[in-house]
């Protein structure tokens, strides 16, 4: 049964840095976002989460534009679906979510393949909004030192796996 260990091979071998949050899930942060990966469910409804919290912040009157962006985004491709949550303040970010059910079974080849997949869209994703959206260069966050797949920087990570992008979620460093 695919586990934490399996994803933290993952993650090494595509030269990825990671760190564990205080929740015990593992977090790969990029310079402008993170990619949680949760384990949730007993036994047959077991599944596997992917979510990433991309970190650039936009204003609640982009919000229009950005939903018709991010419904071209899940029209056209598998995944990661993204969706918008905005905060108390105004701010509107952005999740992204994968899920895998792993409870009754997977192929291991299966699983690697689509966790490799499932964390080059979640990069692709960021670098198409900037692409999309005529956003600052530097937001680009392929360009960073986390090794082959797409930067991986080392600022901190902040923000919650309950898709609120920091309120009631979990933080740490970004080191591994």
């Amino acid at each position: 049964m695919p586990n934490q260990d399996l994803i933290k091979q993952l993650l090494e071998r595509m030269k990825l840095k990671y760190v564990t949050d205080k929740e015990g899930d593992l977090v790969a942060p990029w310079e402008k976002f993170r990619t949680y990966f949760m384990f949730r469910g007993e036994k047959q409804q077991r599944i596997l989460s992917v979510r990433t919290f991309y970190d650039r912040p936009h204003t609640i009157e982009e919000k229009g534009r950005l939903l018709e962006t991010i419904d071209e985004w899940n029209r056209r491709t598998l995944w990661p679906k993204v969706y918008t949550h905005t905060n108390d303040d105004g701010t509107v970010r952005l999740i992204g979510e994968a899920q895998m059910l792993i409870g009754l079974g997977v192929a291991p080849d299966h699983f690697v393949n689509t966790a490799v997949s499932w964390i080059r869209a979640a990069i692709e994703f960021d670098k198409w909004l900037v692409e999309t959206l005529g956003l600052e260069k530097d937001a680009e966050s392929g360009d960073g030192d986390g090794g082959d797949e797409g930067g991986n920087g080392t600022n901190g990570t902040n923000g919650g796996t309950d898709g609120t992008g920091g309120e009631g979620g979990t933080s740490g460093g970004a080191t591994s």
